[in-house]
Order: structure tokens, then C-alpha cells, then sequence
């Protein structure tokens, strides 16, 4: 008997999806870059505290998101999600919103990784991001549980540097040890939009767990990669932040990022030696890749979800052949695809690759990430006022959506209003407000999409955000190899 293929149900565990959603953020990209950066460009010394800030901020959106994924298991996320709780022209919003957020981190990552390699070794920065590229594109055809695999030893290799990074700081501090980073008075003055601005793109993807709801275990195995990623993220960026100003010094943390751009490569140089800070500037280079995999995966998985209601094309939602299945080759082909165009625009271009490729689409991810995070914790509301769900808290179903909707506002508000600190140009210049028009743009399309399909092809309107309407049909991981 031949199963009928499909997304591989039950087969990603715990540990895997946590990978995924702390891969994403990348550690050791945050700890070497934009910590480094935002205390440079700053000039405020409690940037380990804005960490914290986020994470509970998050943390409000969080509580909602994932009750309500346990109602609506989707591959494409924020696009079921607004679907059935603002309506299924929100829906196609969302889901424009976030194949434009999410292929852009992803794209942005092949301009910061080849800048990273052609500093080490030489060569033509567009020679290693190609490379990189062959190497995602692969592993993206393949099933989930190898790709995590792969993310597994990229992260604990990371992780393992960068604690001993924190140990040696704190071990070796150029003053007193001190808690002044983490009080509300280092974070809280001038130049704290920009702190903020800086810091919540480090929490892009930790978002990413309900992706895989169709793939999970189970709704339980989704909930703790999402809260358990969010926590070791916000704690281990703000503890390392913390740990770089004790080891530079509070008094001269800025002046120390200013003067070198590699600080925490040079701090373990110093106490280590050559070896370790050599081990380190690799691990940024397989923490970029680690989290262009994850993020590749995620884009696969959005085109597959709503190719499958036949809101994109229908072949586009082709998935992997054989018993195991698991690969949702349509989408992660036309990922590849539209990463290697605009890496090859980009050269053609002849643009710089991080001050343009990179922070350009980090920019655009950022914003659209934050704009789905904000509509969707509206929507749980919605969902559940309307009586959908069974047992969930008024927490759960009202309070922390709405607290949530509100942190999110503001963040996002204070991030387009210090755009100028995350592009590095002056403020009120084009740039800030083409970013922000790319994403408004996204949007209007989205619910123009919306509209047309619900005159035009009602069968398929109807459908939105739907998702798997069969689950049975699916084979799951465990039973792949039951013959019958």
C-alpha cells in the first residue's frame, strides 16, 4: 500500500525545532555584529537590558501565537493565522507580507557571509555566497530531520564559544564587576529607539516553530521551541552584552566597539590565544550558514502552505517522492532560484554586499516580521472571541495578545522612526522611507490578491487558510516503513 505523500507527521521533536528557532537568530552573528554595532552607533551602555525588554515584550505575543496554533497547524503561519482571525483578505496580506520578509533575511545572509569569507580568505565576495548558495539549495531538497542535524552541530559549536566567551569576561573583568548594563538608567536616555531598533532584529526566527506544526510531534513539542527559544535567546544576548562591557569596561564599552569592530574575537585572542579566536571567526561563518538554512527551510514551507490552497501556483507545492517525504522541494527550489537572482543583480550592480544586500533586506525582514507579529496577535483575539478553542485562559485568549499587540506597536514605531540607526544613513534620508514603502507595498498587493481571488475564484478564496484538510492521508514518520 502506497501512502499518499506529504509533509512527514511527527517527525520533528523538540530539540530539532529548537534548533531551528535559535539557528535562525543566529548567536554568534549577534554576538560579533550587531551587539558590537549597536553599542557603537548607540552610544548606550544598557543594551544587555533592551534584550530582556524585547524577550518579554515577545514573550506577551508569544503566549497567543502558539495557543492559537494549536487550532491552526499551517506551514504557512502568519498567513493562516490572519486568515482565521481577521479575514482571509488579511490572510493573503500576511502571506505576501511574509514571503517578501522572510526571502529577504534569507537573501540578505549570502551578502553578510560572503563579505565574512572574502575577509579571511580572499577571493570575490559573490564567489562564497554561490557557493553557500549550492550548499542551502541541497540541503533544502532533502528531508527536515537532516537539516536539523546539520543546524545541531553548527549551534552547540557556537553556543559552546560564546559561553566561553561570557565566562571569560566575567572571569577577567577590566574593572569591578557590575550590574550598571542591566539597570534602567543605562538603557533609558538618549539613543534608547536606537538600542531597540538594533536589538529586535536579533530575535527574528525564533518565531518560526508553528511552521513546522504539520511536522511536530505534537502541539506541546511547538510550544516549548517557542518559549524555549525566545528564553535562551533574550538571556544569552543579554548576558553576553553584559559580559562584553565587563570585560572592556563599562566606562569605555563604546569607545572599545568603535575603535574594533571585532572586539569579541580580540577579547578571546587575549585570553585564549590565536586558536580560539580563529575557532570563533569560523563559527560566525557557519552561524550566518545556519541560519540560512533555517530560514530557507521556512520560505520552502510558506510556498508550499499556500500553494497548496492554490493561492500560488499549484506545482509549487510539490514535495519530496518516496516514503519519508518530509521535503517541500516546489518552495525551496523557487527560493534558490530567487536568492541566486538577487545575488546576481547585486553583483551586476556592483553593490557593496553587507552595506547594501545585507542591511537593505535585514532591514525589510525586520519590519515585516514585526508588522505580521503585531497583525496576528490581533487576530488571536479575534479568534477566539468568536468562540473558537477550548480551555484557553482569558491570558491566553485576550490579555496577553492584547499586551503583546501593544508592545509591538510601539516597537515597531520606534523602529521606522530610527530607521537612520539600522541603515546607517542620515535621518529623513529616501532610504528610510523606501524600506518601509517595499513592505507597505507587499501588503497592499497582498490584500489586492485577496480581493481578486474572492471574485474571480471563489473555490479557492474559500479555502484560505484552511491548511491540510486530511491529515490522516498524511503519513506520519513513525509509520513510514509499515508495510501493509
Amino acid at each position: 500500500m502506497t501512502a499518499p505523500s506529504g509533509l512527514a507527521r511527527k517527525s520533528i521533536g523538540t530539540g530539532a525545532l529548537f534548533f531551528f528557532c535559535v539557528g535562525a537568530s543566529a548567536p554568534m552573528t549577534v554576538l560579533a555584529g550587531s551587539t558590537v554595532q549597536t553599542y557603537a552607533s548607540t552610544g548606550v551602555v544598557g543594551v544587555p537590558l533592551s534584550f530582556l525588554v524585547l524577550a518579554i515584550a515577545l514573550g506577551f505575543f508569544t503566549v497567543g501565537y502558539v495557543a492559537m496554533t494549536r487550532y491552526v497547524p499551517h506551514a504557512a503561519t502568519f498567513y493562516a493565522l490572519l486568515a482565521r482571525g481577521l479575514g482571509r483578505i488579511w490572510g493573503m496580506a500576511g502571506g505576501t507580507v511574509a514571503l517578501v520578509a522572510y526571502n529577504s533575511i534569507q537573501i540578505c545572509l549570502y551578502g553578510l557571509l560572503g563579505a565574512t569569507v572574502s575577509g579571511e580568505l580572499g577571493g570575490p565576495w559573490w564567489a562564497w555566497a554561490l557557493a553557500a548558495w549550492a550548499v542551502v539549495g541541497l540541503l533544502g531538497v532533502l528531508h527536515i530531520n537532516i537539516n536539523a542535524r546539520v543546524l545541531a552541530v553548527f549551534l552547540v559549536s557556537e553556543i559552546a564559544v560564546i559561553l566561553l566567551f561570557d565566562v571569560s569576561s566575567f572571569t577577567h573583568p577590566a574593572h569591578a564587576l557590575t550590574v550598571a548594563p542591566l539597570s534602567p538608567g543605562s538603557l533609558f536616555v538618549n539613543g534608547v529607539g536606537g538600542v531597540f531598533a538594533l536589538s529586535i532584529a536579533a530575535f527574528v526566527g525564533y518565531e518560526s516553530a508553528p511552521f513546522y506544526g504539520e511536522e511536530a510531534r505534537s502541539h506541546r513539542t511547538v510550544s516549548r521551541a517557542s518559549f524555549g527559544a525566545l528564553v535562551f535567546i533574550g538571556v544569552l544576548y543579554a548576558v553576553s552584552a553584559w559580559a562584553m562591557a565587563v570585560a572592556a569596561g563599562v566606562p569605555d564599552i563604546i569607545n572599545a566597539t568603535r575603535t574594533d569592530p571585532g572586539l569579541p574575537f580580540t577579547m578571546l585572542g587575549d585570553h585564549f590565544g590565536g586558536a580560539v579566536a580563529g575557532l570563533a571567526s569560523l563559527l560566525l561563518i557557519t552561524s550566518i550558514m545556519a541560519a540560512m538554512i533555517s530560514f530557507h527551510n521556512s520560505v520552502a514551507r510558506y510556498v508550499f502552505g499556500m500553494a497548496r490552497e492554490r493561492v500560488l501556483p499549484a506545482r509549487l507545492g510539490r514535495i519530496s517522492d518516496g516514503a519519508r517525504g518530509g521535503a517541500p522541494i516546489g518552495g525551496s527550489l523557487l527560493q534558490s532560484l530567487l536568492a541566486l537572482t538577487v545575488i546576481l543583480a547585486f553583483v551586476l550592480a556592483g553593490a557593496d554586499p553587507v552595506a547594501t544586500l545585507f542591511t537593505w533586506l535585514a532591514t525589510i525582514a525586520a519590519i515585516g516580521v514585526m508588522l505580521l507579529m503585531f497583525g496576528t496577535s490581533l487576530a488571536v483575539v479575534g479568534f477566539f472571541r468568536r468562540g473558537a478553542g477550548s480551555g484557553e485562559t482569558p491570558w491566553q485568549r485576550v490579555w496577553a495578545p492584547s499586551l503583546g499587540a501593544l508592545a509591538l506597536a510601539i516597537i515597531f514605531l520606534v523602529t521606522v522612526v530610527n530607521l537612520a540607526s539600522l541603515l546607517g544613513t542620515t535621518p529623513g534620508a529616501p532610504l528610510t522611507w523606501i524600506i518601509p514603502g517595499v513592505v507597505l507595498i507587499a501588503t497592499i498587493v497582498g490584500l489586492a490578491w485577496g480581493r481578486i481571488l474572492q471574485q474571480a475564484r471563489p473555490e479557492v478564496y474559500r479555502n484560505i487558510g484552511v491548511g491540510e484538510q486530511e491529515p490522516l492521508a498524511v503519513l506520519e514518520h513513525a509509520l513510514a516503513n509499515l508495510k501493509v
